[in-house]
């Protein structure tokens, strides 16, 4: 095989493999995220991701390495200023963002708060950085009775928005979400508005699958952009579609959690042989476990992707090629924070019709994957950061 019809990116959303070199700068120092969850777990079985290279790649209890995995493996370092998701989807899809977005881990100052409160016509609620779990635990009840919505942050940059569904009906929070959007620009300009939609009653709140995020415009082109202008087609699953900011997604799928999203991978590579790249994101990992300091969460999730993968696998033809990946770390064991953590991601690549047991070693950019789906797909990657290594995969 010579080219490439069709690549599957899966993200394992905060899926991080060790610190980076500069992991303290950042205030990650000791940060492995599937290695502690792994070790947390007293091990975890595998058997797909081990063929694949996953013990390979990275130390991982109960998941020892092969002499010679079915897939090949490596790992990249994120050369972007940052860890968070924007710039790490950004990144491998080949745009490196040297300067960081903005962040207001004290809250956002009367600057911001002010002229959004009175674009919206409402109070808000909170102002601080929270895991969003706990502060519609927190300010829930008050949000209901006053119809103030909440505004919370944290340590990356992002402009979140929570609000029960019965007290601001889901077309006025993203209307909220737009104004914020509009309004954070120049030095406020902010990676991600997100709106957080939830329900219930005091004490049993629950996010609903309806959260929505505003990413601004990726700065220039993207191996996602050069695809599509190429005629052919990229469909987004999960979130992927709001994190490109809809630039260069041709078909947008929904995911109501990491399951959903695996079910609807599979289903559109079965239906639809169109040439081209099918991108999804398996947001629960970083959501529901990293940001809430569940380990156990996060194990059990991992199991699941294991088990269900044997499902893509099988339906894929000689002519595709499936890569495993992250966008940054979560490591949900270190429980003084609930950040994101600057780590190593993972890199599995399989295909029926690609060399299997290669030592991809540590890629110096997250960019190298677009750079080599580009390549397999005969499209430069001129103007665009990182370095195929398709030729170690091509027969």
């Amino acid at each position: 095989m010579t080219e490439l019809k069709r690549a599957v990116i899966l993200v394992i959303d905060s899926g991080g493999v060790g610190e980076m070199p500069d992991a303290g700068e950042y205030g990650d120092r000791g940060s492995d995220t599937i290695g502690h969850v792994a070790a947390r777990a007293g091990g975890l079985n595998l058997p797909t991701l081990r063929r694949l290279g996953l013990g390979n790649l990275h130390r991982v209890k109960g998941v020892d390495p092969l002499d010679r995995p079915e897939g090949s493996y490596g790992r990249m370092l994120e050369k972007s200023a940052g860890k968070d998701t924007i710039t790490g989807h950004w990144e491998m899809t080949g745009l490196v963002t040297q300067v960081p977005f903005v962040t207001f881990p004290d809250g956002f100052p009367p600057e911001i708060m002010k002229p959004f409160e009175e674009a919206i016509g409402r109070g808000t609620l909170g102002n601080k950085a929270a895991s969003g779990t706990d502060i519609i635990s927190e300010l829930g009840e008050e949000h209901m009775r006053t119809g103030k919505p909440i505004v919370y942050t944290s340590a990356d940059s992002v402009f979140q928005v929570a609000a029960h569904e019965e007290v601001i009906p889901i077309d006025e929070l993203y209307r909220i979400c737009e104004i914020a959007r509009a309004q954070l620009v120049g030095p406020y300009q902010m990676g991600r508005v997100i709106a957080r939609p939830f329900v219930g009653q005091p004490g049993a709140f629950t996010r609903t699958y309806r959260r929505r995020d505003y990413a601004v415009d990726p700065p220039g082109e993207t191996a996602v952009s050069r695809i599509a202008a190429s005629g052919r087609k990229v469909t987004g699953v999960g979130k992927i579609k709001d994190i490109y900011n809809g630039i260069g997604i041709t078909e947008s799928h929904k995911m109501k959690n990491n399951l959903d999203g695996l079910e609807v991978t599979l289903d559109v590579l079965k239906k639809d042989s169109s040439p081209g790249l099918i991108f999804t994101n398996l947001v629960d990992f970083d959501m529901l476990f990293g940001h809430r300091n569940d380990a156990d969460g996060y194990a059990k999730a991992l199991l699941e992707l294991d088990s269900f993968l044997p499902r893509i696998m099988e339906s894929m033809t000689t002519s595709d090629a499936l890569f495993i990946t992250a966008d940054h770390g979560c490591d949900p064991t270190i429980l003084s924070s609930t950040d994101h953590t600057r780590e190593y991601v993972p890199l599995m690549v399989w295909g029926p019709g690609l060399k299997s047991g290669q030592d991809l070693g540590t890629r110096g950019t997250f960019a190298d994957m677009s750079a080599t789906i580009l390549d397999a797909f005969k499209l430069t990657n001129e103007g665009l950061s990182g370095r195929s290594f398709a030729d170690r995969l091509l027969g």
